[in-house]
């Protein structure tokens, strides 16, 4: 294979940085990019003592000037040919009748115009490449709603709806659109982050689930997708671990 270039998005931990170690061991030069450079570094630093190659950009993704100068740089790269967005988040779970705002419109910046912004920055390089990828991570919270999940469930709603919509626009091209929807993935900072540091209610999220998935079964599954045959093309993937049916409806085995 001729060097091919990835770029991940959020690769700073979780299924960004598991994505990135999955790619960079399939043979790719993996870009790595978040906001957190410092731990970009440490990441690469393993790849590479790996034998693996790795880049680091620090990147908000939700700053379209510093977004396009990202697209520039990639020009010192092997070409371009996989994106994978997977910078995102989620903020609360209050009701949307009593829901702030502010958190919406963070939301909606870092899993909707994040989405938009590297796509649009990337796909000229895709479509040069001949044989692009462009790799949405939504989550099952686009698929279907639940309480508490307003802002969120919004948030990925548009973030599947910009894949959908994209992969219809680029029909005849030579870029793929790939969406990977996951329900429940236990990470570090996902649940923290959504319960604003409160780690007990975080932990709850997962109490009684035996096998939640993990970032690393995310990362294969997304690694799988890319390295498909270029006319092999998995439009919409819905990832869940065994244990969870729905949104809302999860075993839980009973305490001990």
């Amino acid at each position: 294979m001729s060097p091919r270039t990835a770029v991940v998005t959020g690769a700073s931990s979780g299924i960004g940085a598991a994505t990135a170690r999955k790619l960079a061991e399939a043979g790719f030069h993996v870009v790595l990019t978040a906001r957190r450079a410092d731990r970009l570094e440490a990441l690469a630093k393993e790849l590479t003592e790996q034998g693996s190659s790795a880049s680091v950009y620090g990147l908000d993704v939700t700053d379209r000037a510093a977004v396009d100068a990202f697209a520039t740089a990639l020009d010192q790269y092997p070409p371009v040919h996989v994106l994978v967005n997977n910078a995102g988040g989620a903020v609360g779970t209050e009701p949307v009748a009593t829901a702030d705002p502010a958190d919406w419109r963070a939301m909606f910046e870092v899993n909707v115009l994040g989405v938009l912004n590297v796509t649009q920055a990337l796909l000229p390089a895709l479509t040069a490449s001949g044989d692009g990828t462009v790799v949405v991570l939504s989550s099952t919270a686009g698929l279907a709603t639940y309480e508490g999940g307003g802002g969120y469930v919004a948030a990925k709603h548009g973030a599947h709806v910009i894949a959908e919509t994209l992969r219809l626009e680029l029909n005849g091209k030579p870029v793929r659109v790939i969406e990977i929807a996951p329900g429940m993935v236990r990470t570090d900072e996902f649940a923290l982050t959504r319960f604003r540091g409160d780690a007990d209610r975080a932990a709850a999220v997962y109490a009684g689930v035996a096998e939640p998935l993990t970032a690393d079964d995310v990362a294969d599954t997304v690694t799988w997708a890319v390295t498909r045959p270029a006319h092999v093309n998995v439009d919409l993937l819905v990832l869940r671990p065994r244990a969870q049916a729905s949104n809302y409806k999860v075993h839980r085995e009973e305490p001990q």
